[in-house]
């Protein structure tokens, strides 16, 4: 068993990476937007294929990064059925078991701090994000928080694990990195040895500050983290009968590149294709680069080099959101302009194995080259 912790100090946020020592699968937990590069660079440095993005719940004082991870890392995105964050790809309900390599995290859902609020037990650990903290807990005044639901949360779920189990907190401000469920049972200043009525009074009775980025973290983490691209994503879907030429499937494609009728081009960022791979044959035009995933200044002149005149333009990148954001700019442009449907699953784990024999896949179906 391997993890990591991390910190980042804006928001006293811990992020976890936890690892199969075997397979180098890895899930991150609570993962921070102004720490994306250092968790790239930590899964770099340990050789690590992270495969889920987990997040405990929406959060008021951070934005996550968990849609820039599954852009740039391919991981899937995963949070609480409870929360609202309609843009990950897996919704967790108490219980649920996610799997990387031969390890195993389970889901426990513990409202409280908010309605959604989940806990991540692995072996004899368990990552608390806002419910249980060091000789603490997470506040109930906001985002459909409930004392009463976080007492049952600590005393008849939490509290129930083995006194031996590692409590990881999603923060902490006084500079402590671990403690224990038989600790936090005995010693916790808001919850050992109160009644519900005792408890519900305190939690009552603090009167916190909102977080300073309430108004900005929750509705950028009720999309993953991706501010920009959620919204504009939506609008463009609605409106690409009129907005570009059409989706086309990976088979269409694959033949119109054969027969010389189109060019493809991949939209991805230079650092997404740098960490999943190149896709062979592509010429690369990115739609946003990093850091800040800021719109590409160039695109229109790129792309336009790009393309032969009287030939078609076919647009992937992994999700299939800038390559629809890029079909219809490639059409007001006066380019005849497809989005490949469903967009691109690469695997760096077989990236160089596929250069080799030419070939590659767009989500599971093949794509091969020459």
């Amino acid at each position: 068993m391997q993890h990591i912790q991390l910190f980042d100090t804006a928001s006293s946020t811990y992020t976890y990476v936890l690892f199969d020592a075997t397979s180098h699968e890895a899930v991150i937990i609570d993962p921070v937007d102004d720490q994306v590069e250092r968790d790239l660079q930590v899964l770099r440095e340990h050789g690590l294929k992270l495969v889920w993005a987990l997040e405990t719940h929406a959060h008021a004082d951070h934005i996550t990064s968990a849609g820039l991870l599954a852009e740039l890392a391919g991981a899937k995105t995963t949070a609480p059925a409870g929360c609202g964050i309609t843009t990950a790809s897996t919704q967790l309900n108490d219980g649920d078991v996610l799997r990387f390599g031969g390890e195993q995290i389970r889901a426990l859902h513990t409202p409280g701090h908010t309605a959604g609020s989940m806990c991540f037990v692995w072996r004899d650990h368990v990552f608390t994000g806002d419910t249980l903290l060091i000789n603490g807990c997470g506040r109930t005044d906001f985002q459909s928080g409930s004392a009463a639901a976080l007492y049952h949360s600590l005393t008849e779920v939490l509290f129930k694990l083995p006194d031996a189990t590692t409590v990881w907190p999603g923060h902490d401000y006084l500079g402590k990195t671990q403690s224990s469920i038989g600790q936090e049972k005995a010693t916790n200043a808001r919850v050992a040895g109160k009644t519900l009525a005792e408890f519900v009074a305190i939690m009552d009775a603090l009167s916190l500050p909102p977080p300073k980025r309430i108004l900005e973290a929750v509705p950028a983490n009720l999309h993953s983290g991706l501010r920009h691209d959620a919204p504009v994503a939506h609008e463009l879907v609605q409106r690409h009968a009129d907005g570009y030429a059409g989706d086309v499937s990976v088979t269409l494609a694959h033949q119109w590149v054969e027969s010389g009728e189109a060019v493809l081009v991949d939209v991805r960022t230079d650092a997404e294709r740098a960490w999943v791979g190149f896709v062979p044959g592509a010429v690369p035009v990115a739609w946003k680069q990093w850091p800040g995933m800021d719109m590409n200044p160039d695109f229109d002149a790129q792309l336009q080099a790009a393309v032969p005149e009287g030939k078609k333009v076919l647009l992937l990148c992994r999700s299939g959101v800038r390559s629809v954001a890029a079909a219809t700019r490639a059409t007001e442009m006066g380019l005849q302009a497809y989005n490949i449907l469903e967009g691109f699953e690469g695997d760096p784990d077989e990236n160089a194995q596929r250069n080799r024999r030419g070939g590659w896949r767009f989500n599971g179906l093949p794509w091969r080259q020459g």
